[in-house]
């Protein structure tokens, strides 16, 4: 099954990363207030980095690595998107 890791900016700047199997519909919950509770308090949010990967594991994978980055490296990440 198809799985993504993908990274979201909120409107106060900070970013958020996170994986799932279908990120129009992940998008959605995040923007309506039902996605996490990080987001919940820092709305709207916006996609800006979508991967794409074979499993779940390596989504995770990803996910963890982006989560370890400082705020300047996922900017790159998401201006190369």
């Amino acid at each position: 099954m198809k799985t993504y890791c993908y990274l979201l900016k909120c409107v106060d700047g900070s970013f958020y990363c996170g994986w799932t199997v279908d990120p129009a519909r992940r998008l959605w919950q995040h923007q309506s207030g039902k996605g996490s509770r990080y987001t919940r308090s820092r709305l709207p949010v916006k996609l800006v980095y979508c991967e794409q990967f074979l499993d779940q594991q390596q989504a995770m994978r990803r996910e963890r690595e982006i989560k370890q980055m400082t705020h300047s490296q996922k900017s790159d990440l998401s201006a190369r998107n």
